[in-house]
């Protein structure tokens, strides 16, 4: 969390300085175009964290001064390891929605403090890799751990995505991003005699809640389409 909060300053301080190199009685223009980039934060877990690989492209078009069209898809591939259960989710997702722009800009500057919501579907496979049974019947109640894997394919998950985030101009037409997420599932399909403990897109389920929450590090290019 402290990681995160030092980043939203940094950018609004990028925000900040980049306005300030700009003069103010200059013509005020707008340019709309199409923003295109990845989330860094899923390479570098890809890179430093064990069974787990995951990539994910995300773009918005900005068709009016403060609005844009937002999406992102995804592939996530995550093996957990648990007590008494080990299993691995892959597959892919996508989200689609508005993003605001709450923040003024200077002359043709296209900084952003923004909020959003997004519509996301993931679609994916578990298998169960091993898991521990416990049998009543033994004197001890020794625990058996059944290593053959168990395939549960086609399971689905509907959810609802709450996002705000900073996304600050470092070099001529290109954006570094922080956001975080705040989302809900609203239909989950389990497979028969398996449920979902893992989420691509959504990330890792409860008992106790439908909620999820998590952070996005994003560097994207912004390709103008026209000024006015």
């Amino acid at each position: 969390m402290r990681t995160y909060i030092f980043f939203i300053s940094l950018l609004l301080s990028l925000v900040t300085f980049a306005q300030e190199e700009v003069s103010k009685d200059s013509t005020k223009t707008y340019k709309f175009g199409l923003r295109v980039g990845t989330d860094i934060s899923k390479l570098v877990k890809t890179a430093v964290i064990k069974d787990y690989t995951a990539f994910e492209i995300n773009a918005d078009y900005k068709f009016t001064k403060k609005y844009s069209l937002a999406g992102e898809f995804g592939n996530e591939k995550r093996t957990i390891d648990e007590t008494q259960i080990n299993f691995t989710t892959e597959g892919s997702y996508f989200k689609i929605g508005v993003d605001y722009n709450a923040y003024k800009n200077w002359l043709d500057m296209e900084n952003a403090i923004f909020v959003g919501l997004r519509y996301g579907l993931s679609s994916y496979k578990n298998t169960l890799n091993s898991y521990t049974v416990f049998n009543p019947d033994t004197y001890w109640g020794e625990n058996g751990l059944k290593t053959e894997p168990i395939n549960y394919n086609s399971s689905t998950t509907h959810f609802v995505e709450f996002i705000i985030g900073v996304k600050a101009e470092i070099f001529n037409n290109l954006y570094l991003g922080i956001n975080a997420q705040l989302k809900n599932y609203v239909g989950n399909k389990n497979p028969d005699n398996f449920e979902n403990l893992y989420i691509p897109g959504f990330g890792k389920t409860t008992d106790d809640s439908k909620w999820g929450v998590s952070f996005g590090y994003t560097v994207s290019y912004f390709i103008p389409f026209y000024k006015k």
